[in-house]
């Protein structure tokens, strides 16, 4: 029920996700500055996305990090039901579909991305994500954004898509962007419709945390 991207962009970790169920980057989407991204999804355990970034800050290997926690014990009567993904600083991401995993699902994997979904109405559903983020221009998140259009055009999930999220890190220790559409129609054009507000005002948000003396004032009362 699930479509995600993960990428590294330089020292910037992203991921766009949509899905059928409500509220999907809450529950998908774990980022990390200076440490890389995850998505843990399917019959989604949050708890596996930290222990991704966990292992990940620990040693610093992606297909490590995998293994880490597709082997752990703790995990041993559950990890059948997970679909994950996981980008570390260097090299390709890396992708584990459990037996259990729902409906039509493939994951394919670049140096500095990594794609996966379940309940597709295709297995190339992640491919397109792939080349349509590599053949894509702008900022990261736009180009985030145009793979997640150009999966969701190539066919996306078996059926309609009610939540989409997008996030990135960078160097500062919070989420430069953290959009979410937990339930609607047309999710993924409401996700751009966020954007565009967005984007042009990231920056600014930035410089509030660090350095509010300087930042902008948007014009909301009590705003300095």
């Amino acid at each position: 029920m699930t479509l995600s991207l993960v990428v590294r962009d330089g020292e910037r970790f992203g991921i766009v996700v949509s899905s059928s169920s409500p509220a999907v980057a809450a529950r998908v989407a774990h980022l990390r500055p200076g440490v890389g991204a995850a998505a843990s999804q399917n019959v989604t355990d949050p708890a596996l996305g930290t222990s991704l970034l966990d292992a990940l800050a620990d040693h610093g290997d992606a297909q490590r990090a995998l293994n880490d926690v597709t082997g752990a014990a703790r995990n041993e009567k559950t990890i059948d039901y997970r679909q994950l993904t996981v980008l570390g600083r260097s090299g390709p991401g890396f992708a584990y579909s459990g037996a259990r995993t729902l409906g039509t699902h493939a994951s394919a994997t670049a140096d500095g991305a990594v794609a996966a979904g379940n309940m597709l109405s295709g297995e190339h559903i992640p491919g397109v994500l792939l080349d349509a983020y590599a053949a894509a221009t702008g900022e990261l998140e736009e180009r985030l954004l145009a793979a997640l259009r150009a999966a969701v055009a190539a066919g996306g999930e078996e059926g309609p898509l009610y939540s989409a999220g997008l996030a990135v890190v960078a160097d500062v220790d919070w989420r430069v962007t953290d959009l979410r559409v937990d339930w609607a129609a047309n999710p993924v054009d409401r996700l751009g419709e966020l954007l565009d507000v967005w984007l042009p005002q990231r920056d600014d948000y930035v410089r509030r945390g660090l350095d509010p003396a300087s930042a902008p004032s948007y014009g909301v009362p009590g705003d300095l």
